[in-house]
C-alpha cells in the first residue's frame, strides 16, 4: 500500500484545485415553445428535444 513520506499540509492540498472554476451552464432556445433549456437536455417546459415530444408534461389548466 502506498505510503506518503510527509503530510500533506490543507493548504498544499488545496492549491492543486485551484485550477477549477465553476461556470454556468450554456443555455439554448426550445425550438417548440422558446424557452431557455441546456444543451442536451428535455425542455422543462413543454418536454420536447430535438423537435419531439420526449415526456409528457401536464397541461396547466
Amino acid at each position: 500500500m502506498a505510503h506518503p513520506k510527509s503530510k500533506i499540509s490543507k493548504q498544499r492540498r488545496n492549491k492543486r484545485r485551484t485550477h477549477y472554476k465553476a461556470s454556468t451552464p450554456t443555455l439554448s432556445t426550445c425550438s417548440n415553445c422558446g424557452s431557455a433549456v441546456e444543451y442536451h437536455r428535455v425542455c422543462p417546459e413543454c418536454g420536447f428535444y430535438r423537435g419531439k415530444q420526449a415526456i409528457e408534461k401536464a397541461a396547466n389548466a
